[in-house]
């Protein structure tokens, strides 16, 4: 007699969550050993929706959270409300979340109470920095107070995870999901077209920018602004492109500072692909992002963090990423030295991605396949630990 489906349910709300369980959620639908429901919280509602249609993926619950001016309290407070017809109607065996946000952990604490098994993807990266980012770090600690199973993207993100107690047996080492997540959409690029006013000929070096952080609200945004100001003067033969986040405290400093200034191209948010398109063409990366740090390594860019600590060292560590804050002269000096010389240029995009391979969904799912249901939640219970099998760790 064939063995009952798993039932995983997917829950998440942002870009990031959506991007990086889309092959997650495209690798189990296709598999016969699970049975898959995708729950949409919608706490970014239009970024979101571009993954979506982009993987095809269409949820079986949408939550429609979003609402304008909503507090982080507000938004889990309505989260906790919406899921609770979900998780009976689903009666999931192992509800799956990714990454830092507010849905990740709302639903972890949501499924605790239920006494629900929950694998959290992209698990153990910190700041050991309360807050910043803000609220990531808190939401990555408390969701690995919550979670069963610990699915870490890399070695530095594993020993995170022990030094803080979680038992050895819940955590796996599978890759991030970005990379599989690449190499899905990576044959797309070459058909999509961007907007005008990020088209330059090959010979103008294009720095492209992302900064939108809450901790870099006010007086570091500024500083970011005006070390642009200074590269776009210093260097006739760059373009600065800076995808402008529709945060109104992002667009008045980035509109004050920036707006009208020659070779400093401010444009609307883009869609996932075609920031992709970018970061292929793009000479350079400046950004306050955690997602970019991962991606940028697939391309060979090299990626100044305008930020003070990272969640991800081992970019970092590598060589391929690093930390220079929200300081204007450091920004303007890291990326001045990147600008003019091929030697310091080369160190930096020479490494191999320590993010993965592109095989982390299917490491995942053959890790979840492991366990059968009333496995999984005799260990919610009971707070069990069961002798997993893991192809990463």
């Amino acid at each position: 007699m064939a063995s009952r489906k798993i039932r995983v349910l997917f829950v998440f709300g942002t870009r990031p969550e959506a991007l990086k369980l889309a092959p997650v959620v495209l690798a189990a639908q296709k598999d016969k050993r699970f049975r898959t429901s995708v729950c949409l919280t919608a706490q970014h509602r239009e970024m979101v929706d571009q993954v979506l249609g982009l993987f095809r993926i269409k949820p079986h619950f949408d939550l429609n959270l979003m609402e304008k001016g909503q507090t982080l309290g507000d938004l889990t407070q309505r989260l906790f409300a919406r899921m609770e017809p979900v998780l009976h109607l689903v009666k999931p065996d192992l509800i799956l979340v990714q990454g830092d946000t507010t849905t990740a952990f709302a639903v972890a604490l949501k499924a605790f109470y239920h006494k629900i098994p929950v694998g959290h993807v992209e698990a153990g990266l910190r700041s050991h920095d309360k807050y910043h980012p803000f609220p990531e770090e808190i939401n990555r600690v408390l969701i690995s107070h919550l979670a069963d199973f610990h699915f870490a993207p890399t070695q530095e993100a594993k020993g995170n995870l022990l030094r803080e107690g979680v038992t050895k047996q819940k955590v796996f080492v599978t890759g991030n999901t970005v990379v599989d997540a690449l190499r899905h959409v990576r044959p797309q690029i070459g058909k999509i077209r961007v907007p005008a006013a990020c088209q330059y000929p090959v010979s103008q070096k294009m720095i492209l920018v992302t900064a939108h952080r809450r901790e870099s609200f006010g007086k570091p945004l500024q500083a970011i602004c005006r070390a642009l100001r200074r590269l776009a003067a210093a260097f006739p033969d760059t373009e600065i492109v800076y995808p402008v986040h529709l945060n109104p405290q992002v667009q008045g400093t980035v509109n004050r500072e920036l707006k009208g200034r020659p070779r400093i191209h401010l444009v609307p948010p883009l869609s996932y692909e075609e920031f992709l398109v970018l970061m292929e063409r793009c000479f350079l990366i400046l950004t306050d992002s955690g997602g970019i740090q991962e991606e940028a390594p697939s391309f060979g860019k090299p990626v100044l963090v305008m930020r003070d600590v990272s969640e991800r060292p081992d970019g970092i560590r590598l060589g391929v990423a690093k930390l220079v804050g929200t300081s204007e002269s450091r920004i303007y000096g890291e990326a001045s030295r990147l600008l003019k010389s091929p030697k310091v240029y080369s160190a930096m995009v020479k490494k191999k991605n320590p993010y993965g391979d592109g095989k982390a969904s299917q490491r995942i799912l053959d890790i979840i396949s492991t366990i059968n249901s009333d496995r999984l939640a005799l260990a919610a219970s009971r707070g069990l630990t069961m002798p997993v099998r893991s192809g990463g760790s």
